[in-house]
């Protein structure tokens, strides 16, 4: 795995943990050329069941201002940690050790309101496992004006019901990925942005 462009283009990071199912480099490369350089630049980034960190690190790289990474594998944080490291990029980014239900169920709400938010839980999870952590990330955790959520499920997975004022703006597909752009609800008789398969 490599860092797809910005600061820390071609680095290469660290290998991926057991248990780890990282989103491809082709994937976040599609996935950050659909957002646009508008949505990550100078963003505050939350990249939550972070894994190796990858895709809040391409943030950064992309000029994102800074970034909390959550993830509950020790294994995991410590590759997150190291892939900071060689990319140089530790100065700008906090990692919690901590499952994501508990984190975002703190009263106070550390680093928020945050603009872009990657959420890639285990493809397993059921939809009905993640719906409660969107309504939890809508519930000030994002930010109300030009918010964006980045939510990663298998194409096999049940999917959770989006929160009201919220929208899929884009859906997106790498291989057995589904990726979904989540914003605010766009003014009633205007359509969401779609994008054709594997754009």
């Amino acid at each position: 795995m490599r860092i797809v462009t910005g600061s820390a283009k071609g680095a290469r990071l660290a290998p991926v943990p057991d248990g780890v199912r990282p989103l491809s480099d082709r994937a976040r490369e599609g996935l950050f050329s659909s957002l646009g350089p508008d949505v990550v630049f100078d963003a505050i980034v939350l990249d939550l069941f972070a894994g190796t960190g990858a895709v809040g690190i391409e943030a950064l790289s992309r000029g994102a201002a800074r970034a909390t990474f959550v993830e509950r594998s020790a294994q995991a944080g410590a590759t997150i940690h190291r892939n900071l490291d060689i990319t140089r990029l530790a100065a700008d980014a906090v990692v919690q050790t901590l499952d994501v239900a508990a984190f975002l169920a703190r009263a106070q709400r550390p680093g928020a309101p945050f603009d872009l938010v990657f959420c890639d839980p285990p493809y397993d999870m059921a939809g009905s496992e993640v719906q409660p952590l969107l309504v939890a990330l809508t519930a000030g955790w994002v930010a109300d004006q030009g918010g964006t959520i980045v939510l990663t499920r298998g194409e096999r997975s049940s999917m959770p019901v989006i929160p009201v004022h919220w929208a899929v703006a884009r859906e997106l597909r790498y291989g057995d990925s589904l990726v979904l752009v989540i914003r605010p609800q766009v003014p009633a008789g205007s359509q969401p942005e779609a994008l054709p398969e594997n754009a």
